[in-house]
C-alpha cells in the first residue's frame, strides 16, 4: 500500500474515499481512531492508502476532482 494523501480535513477525506470506492480502487483509511487518543480535536491527520498498482489512476482521479493539493509527493512520484 502507498500513502496517497494525509489530511485533517474529514470532508475531503470522505470525498476522496467515495471517489476511490466508485472507481473500484482498493484503499484503506489509517489513523481514523486516533481521535480517541487526541480527544477529538482533529490534530492528528488521517492517511489514505491505496494499492501501488492503482497509484497513477488514483492521482488522476483526485486531480480531476480538485483534490490535487492533498496528494502526497510519494504518490506523485510512484
Amino acid at each position: 500500500m502507498l500513502e496517497l494523501l494525509r489530511t485533517n480535513d474529514v470532508v475531503a477525506l470522505s470525498y476522496a474515499t467515495a471517489l476511490l470506492r466508485d472507481a473500484e480502487i482498493g484503499h484503506m483509511v489509517m489513523d481514523e481512531n486516533m481521535s480517541v487518543l487526541e480527544g477529538s480535536v482533529g490534530v492528528l491527520p488521517r492517511r489514505l492508502l491505496i494499492e501501488r498498482e492503482a497509484c497513477a489512476q488514483a492521482v488522476r482521479l483526485l486531480d480531476d476532482a480538485g483534490l490535487a493539493h492533498l496528494i502526497g509527493d510519494q504518490a506523485r512520484t510512484a
